[in-house]
């Protein structure tokens, strides 16, 4: 399960393939000597979509169309900010870890009153209305014509597939006389489109999902004979769904529980039932009991777009990245920071809200998007929120993606935002195998090919089946190969899409596969309205995503609760060592190809509806494979049982 906001890229969105973005480490920072349109203005460049092409255009939109846009603002030193990041992330830097406040940061890098007047000066100037300003941006709603006259571009009306959206016909620009204030804007396209409704009421939970058995209770516990064998041999039951004991186990935390951490994770919408399920959760399963107050949620006044986003649908995003962090880091607090929507403009409200509050120094983030929905002004606008997080030493922790190499998905081999950003830590997934007593066994990459079993239960058909889903992974065709990737991603993958070396995601992964997945406990609701809570079992980075956040908080535990900040060159810097487990999809040696069994109901509630049983092949991600050594499945591998302990400070 991984949440995404594509449907709902409201003023950010646009399906299109970016241009390269200059620097992996200084991506879309302005400059003093950016280009000048006429009249003497400075070009905000990204802001004109790729799919705006002349052979699309339909001509000029009318002015009477309604506008609505932020305009992002570039602080005091945009270029200081991204090259203070990497100096106090880099652990071969002087300034490795003098991480600021909250406040130091905001007085260093964020924008002055005066930039925020100037700005709102130049666009009321110009007949827009301005809706909302804080020291990040200012948003503004108006015509075509006051936005035209604002941005010195026509806005036209291109066609794009069956659909006909407005666009900027050249890059939108910004008086000379701001001197760089303006970082970017995002809204002059609507690509796509989206309708907004404002409401404080959330819908009930979704109709409940329940795991039909056999299962095993450990990776091999159950197997059924009389199935056809696969692989040369008799597949085990999937598992019941593994616990924070199995998870602790296995990837290394002793006697680490994250006391005196705090978490954060961001999500959209709010379930209203994560306080009691997370309690019963944890007592059902042996999780430690929720202290008073360990748990706490920041929410917005009122929500929007719940239709549009599927708000229920993230009720059990919620619940699975709160009752994973607490089941790897039992002791440490958690902040559930939710956004008003699953749009762009909604989640970097979240993401901002941690930075300024420096609410926490990890982040989780189980939600996301293909690259070719990105602009270069959206890239900007998430790094700039990221850069400020990493010189307060926050990390941010993204999902790779249930997609694999998304050709399946979309069409087109591409990875996944933002976990492309330079900026991010990126979760990448695996199939894990925990044997009797919590022991480790193995992990194969996260990626599945499904077989039904024949209708006379002698043969699972079309074997070995097809592909259902896995780790998200593969080399960004955007964001340059940042520093910490260099001599460990090779080339062959690094410079897949040409000759430049280019950010190759994941960085480092852990359990994922739905198959070998966790088990979750939330209010569902039944077949006769009731809502009722009970436990399934659940995958997706989006379970790898809190589960490396849970181990994170272990590890800042270990160096004596000093902030890890953002953990790629760390995590990079222990390649190669038994931090890791290196993950490949022959763990057992090639030729030796894993297989679980999997029973479903039919009906998703019980059996009077039947039974599906199916064959699901392990290790078979696309066209990503997990080799030794770095891969783009895997990364740099999964912690391993010395990850922890590698922190710790003597």
């Amino acid at each position: 399960m991984r949440s995404s906001r594509s449907k709902m890229r409201a003023g950010l969105s646009v399906a299109a393939t970016l241009p390269l973005l200059a620097g992996a480490l200084a991506l879309s920072i302005p400059s003093a000597n950016a280009d000048s349109g006429t009249g003497s203005r400075h070009a905000i460049q990204g802001t004109k979509p790729l799919w705006a092409k002349a052979s699309a255009d339909r001509g000029a939109s009318a002015d009477s169309g309604r506008v609505n846009a932020r305009v992002y603002l570039a602080g005091r030193d945009a270029q200081g900010l991204a090259a203070y990041a990497k100096e106090v992330s880099d652990p071969q830097s002087a300034s490795y870890g003098k991480y600021l406040s909250a406040k130091q940061a905001k007085t260093r890098f964020g924008s002055t009153p005066a930039q925020v007047k100037q700005v709102t000066a130049w666009l009321k100037s110009a007949g827009l209305k301005v809706t909302g300003s804080n020291e990040h941006y200012v948003s503004v709603s108006g015509d075509v014509s006051a936005a035209e006259k604002a941005f010195s571009t026509q806005l036209h009306n291109y066609r794009k597939g069956t659909k006909t959206y407005r666009a900027p016909t050249a890059t939108a620009s910004a008086p000379a006389s701001l001197q760089g204030a303006v970082l970017t804007v995002v809204g002059l396209d609507n690509a796509p489109h989206v309708v907004k409704h404002d409401t404080t009421t959330l819908p009930p939970p979704s109709a409940v999902f329940k795991n039909a058995g056999p299962m095993s209770s450990y990776y091999g516990s159950k197997v059924n004979k009389k199935l056809p064998s696969a692989y040369g041999g008799k597949a085990p039951y999937a598992i019941k769904g593994y616990t924070g004991k199995q998870l602790r186990s296995v990837y290394g935390a002793g006697d680490k529980t994250g006391k005196g951490v705090t978490v954060a994770i961001t999500d959209a919408y709010a379930s209203p039932t994560i306080a009691e399920d997370s309690a019963k959760y944890a007592q059902r399963n042996g999780d430690s009991k929720y202290a008073k107050g360990q748990l706490s949620q920041v929410l917005p006044s009122d929500y929007t777009d719940i239709d549009e986003c599927g708000a229920a649908g993230w009720y059990g995003e919620e619940t699975l990245d709160v009752q994973a962090v607490h089941a790897v880091a039992p002791k440490s607090d958690i902040v559930y920071v939710g956004a008003a929507s699953c749009n762009d403009d909604a989640l970097l409200d979240s993401l901002g809200k941690v930075v300024d509050n420096h609410l926490a120094d990890i982040v989780s983030n189980s939600w996301g998007d293909i690259e070719g929905t990105q602009t270069p002004a959206s890239a900007a606008a998430y790094d700039q929120v990221f850069q400020l997080g990493a010189v307060e030493g926050i990390g941010f922790y993204f999902s790779s993606g249930d997609n694999g190499d998304e050709v399946a998905n979309t069409g087109t081999k591409q990875v996944d935002t933002p976990a492309n950003s330079a900026w991010v830590t990126a979760v990448g997934g695996t199939s894990l195998a925990v044997g009797k007593g919590d022991k480790y066994q193995w992990e194969t990459g996260w990626g599945t090919l499904k077989s039904t079993l024949s209708d006379d239960s002698k043969t699972w058909t079309a074997f070995p089946g097809a592909y259902t889903g896995g780790a998200g992974g593969g080399t960004s065709k955007t964001v340059a190969q940042p520093f910490y990737q260099r001599g460990v991603v090779p080339g062959k993958l690094a410079k897949f899409n040409g000759k430049t070396p280019m950010r190759t995601v994941p960085d480092i992964s852990a359990v994922a596969d739905p198959n070998t997945g966790f088990l979750v406990g939330q209010t569902q609701t039944f077949p006769d309205g009731s809502q009722q809570y009970s436990e399934y079992r659940i995958g997706g980075t989006s379970l790898a995503a809190p589960v490396i956040a849970g181990v994170q908080a272990l590890a800042q535990q270990s160096q004596h609760g000093v902030p890890i900040g953002f953990a790629n060159p760390s995590i990079y810097s222990r390649y190669g060592t038994s931090a890791y487990h290196d993950v490949t999809d022959h763990p057992l040696g090639a030729g030796h190809t894993q297989s679980v069994v999997r029973v479903d109901f039919a009906n998703s509630v019980d059996a009077s509806g039947g039974l599906l049983t199916s064959l699901r092949t392990l290790g078979a991600d696309a066209s990503l494979v997990a080799t030794v050594g770095y891969d783009d499945v895997t990364g740099v591998g999964s912690p391993g049982r010395s990850y922890i302990s590698s922190y710790a400070r003597r």
